[in-house]
């Protein structure tokens, strides 16, 4: 993967949603996901207009392996937003299923509660694991992704899934951790037992960190360079108080870390043409952020 060898930077490309609606669809996944698969055409369509006008992301998710899912799927409603992360688990028997279900309503309830009783939705900020494994979309998600989702599903059975395309795949394998919503790239399955224990004390990879899915790039660049500069701040300790776009180049992003006020500098420019991924049909100009610890 030419984006590896040149050491593409990854700080701040996190996607911007920080709600998501994830469905559960086995079987093979055309380039657009749940939109070309098995799962209903129409429905899917219909769904994903929705919830994208609502600010929702639609992801696909599959177990790893070769497993066919027998009976009702699983939907899950996420929120990644500070102070409510949790999933929300749910199931569905028909396709159809899905357009009755208020994505937006389950949202909005107060973290740590479930539906109400007869719905079967539980809600949980436990760590779930998702790595993009779409290889329609790009070759190296799924040559890259599925021996990572394997390593993970041999030590957290049940809590991981392959999904569908959550950008970046130039830097795969790419491994998305909810509800927290940090957004890892370049995972090798020999890094997964660490990855796995430090998520559970509330930790995080600053070296693999690409950033935190809901956040602006910039703020996402700085969240990275505090985690590295404060390596013993947990993901929830790290916040973002502020910002100042005065200079489209130059963002200063105010951060809370662990109670001590930040402020961190982010060069925003833009690299050179490059072949960004392996299905680019020409050179393209990646963002890159550059920040720096401004003195206190």
């Amino acid at each position: 993967m030419q984006a590896t060898g040149r050491g593409d930077p990854m700080v701040g490309s996190a996607f911007p949603a920080s709600r998501l609606l994830l469905v559960e669809q086995p079987g093979p996944w055309g380039r657009t996901g749940l939109l070309a698969s098995r799962f209903d055409t129409a429905v899917a369509h219909r769904l994903v207009a929705r919830l994208e006008a609502a600010g929702i992301r639609v992801v696909a998710i599959r177990r790893p392996g070769r497993h066919v899912a027998d009976g009702a799927r699983r939907w899950a409603a996420v929120d990644c937003r500070p102070d409510r992360e949790q999933v929300t688990w749910g199931r569905f028997d028909q396709d159809r299923d899905l357009l009755e279900l208020d994505v937006a309503a389950v949202l909005e309830r107060p973290a740590g509660r479930s539906g109400e009783a007869g719905t079967g939705d539980t809600a949980s900020d436990q760590p779930e694991y998702l790595v993009c494994a779409h290889g329609t979309h790009d070759a190296c998600c799924a040559i890259r992704g599925r021996p990572v989702a394997a390593a993970l599903e041999a030590l957290r059975p049940g809590r991981v899934w392959e999904c569908s395309h959550v950008g970046g795949d130039r830097f795969a394998a790419n491994l998305l951790v909810l509800p927290a919503g940090l957004l890892y790239g370049r995972v090798q399955p020999e890094q997964v037992a660490g990855l796995v224990e430090i998520t559970d004390r509330g930790v995080v990879d600053a070296g693999g960190l690409r950033g935190r899915v809901g956040f602006g790039s910039a703020e996402q660049a700085a969240m990275v360079l505090a985690h590295q500069r404060f390596p013993a701040a947990g993901w929830r300790d790290v916040r973002v108080t502020g910002a100042d776009r005065s200079d489209p180049h130059r963002i200063v992003v105010a951060l809370r870390v662990a109670g001590t006020e930040v402020r961190v500098q982010v060069h925003a420019s833009q690299a050179p043409p490059q072949w960004l991924t392996c299905q680019a049909g020409a050179p393209g100009r990646a963002m890159v952020y550059a920040p720096t610890l401004l003195p206190a």
